[in-house]
């Protein structure tokens, strides 16, 4: 993947370097003509461009995105004191007393 960033890098970033954009809008739209045109470029290793390989190999292997969005949990074991708190990363937690010592 870290070839993907140089080759951005050379063909698209390398390529707008001299120029002078006067609204992010037109630097996006710049930006946007470049990575078409490295996108559709044919390659010389492998028949095709980006684009067809894309089309052909990547997009069918697609699944649609889930219908809820991804939470981030992060799950661990603790003995909750007869304090009645917790501590997690240098934080004390509130616990239901009918939980001491488990």
């Amino acid at each position: 993947m870290e070839s993907a960033v140089l080759v951005a890098e050379r063909w698209i970033l390398a390529a707008l370097r001299n120029h002078t954009f006067f609204s992010i809008e037109e630097l996006n739209r710049a930006v946007a003509e470049k990575l078409q045109e490295l996108n559709n470029r044919k390659l010389q290793k492998v028949e095709g461009s980006r684009r067809s390989l894309y089309e052909n190999i990547d997009r069918p292997a697609l699944k649609p995105l889930p219908s809820a969005p991804y939470q981030y949990a992060e799950c661990r074991k603790s003995r909750v004191s007869v304090d009645y708190h917790i501590e997690v990363e240098g934080q004390y937690y509130s616990i239901p007393y009918q939980l001491v010592k488990e």
